[in-house]
């Protein structure tokens, strides 16, 4: 990672943990204008608006840790299932843990929400740091889980994230959303679903 964008995180992070904590208000002063000061520097240096940075960067309460990515690998004649983005690119079925929803529990409801498809999540494989392993870099940490899963019903249905889904070998996938998933990843999946004995792998 860039040295200055890591220091630009850890003032975000400093000045959201000091107003999750603090009660007086020249602190609270203090903190905010540090998290101003990130975002300023963060619009500088990447030209996204200032206003979209604070969106993304500057809009959680409470101490700050990283938000949590579960992606689904599935696997059928050897080769794994990939869901088809909106702007032409391929990915695991997956998304953020939402609130009240455990690891096992997003996965299940993320692939039935993009393939219309029931699975069994039965087998952990990775937990990664995402800014160790994908592009563009995030201003917030991730960490994403891999599950190996299996398909118990269901069938695809047209979604408003999906346009539709494949199967596809290690040797013919097709372009990839690398933001969430890149060809290490896919492969590491195909390693965890023909190895019994898998050890999940973390950063």
């Amino acid at each position: 990672m860039d040295k200055w964008l890591e220091l630009i995180i850890e003032i975000q992070s400093l000045a959201q943990n000091g107003l999750a904590y603090t009660n007086n208000a020249y602190d609270i002063e203090r903190y905010k204008r540090l998290r101003d000061i990130s975002a300023e520097m963060l619009s500088m240096k990447t030209e996204i608006s200032l206003e979209k940075v604070k969106d993304l960067f500057c809009n959680e309460t409470g101490y700050q840790t990283p938000k949590l990515d579960t992606r689904a690998a599935i696997f059928k004649d050897n080769k794994i299932l990939l869901t088809h983005e909106n702007d032409g690119t391929w990915s695991l079925p997956g998304g953020w843990v939402d609130v009240l929803e455990s690891i096992k529990s997003n996965t299940v409801k993320e692939v039935k929400e993009e393939t219309g498809l029931d699975v069994l999540a039965k087998k952990l494989i990775a937990v990664q740091d995402r800014n160790q392993h994908n592009k563009p870099v995030y201003a917030y940490g991730v960490c994403k889980v891999f599950v190996l899963c299996d398909v118990v019903g269901g069938q695809f249905e047209k979604n408003i994230e999906t346009t539709e889904i494949a199967y596809f070998s290690l040797d013919e996938l097709p372009e990839l959303s690398e933001a969430k998933n890149n060809k290490e990843q896919i492969d590491m999946c195909f390693k965890a679903n023909q190895d019994k004995d898998w050890e999940v792998q973390f950063d």
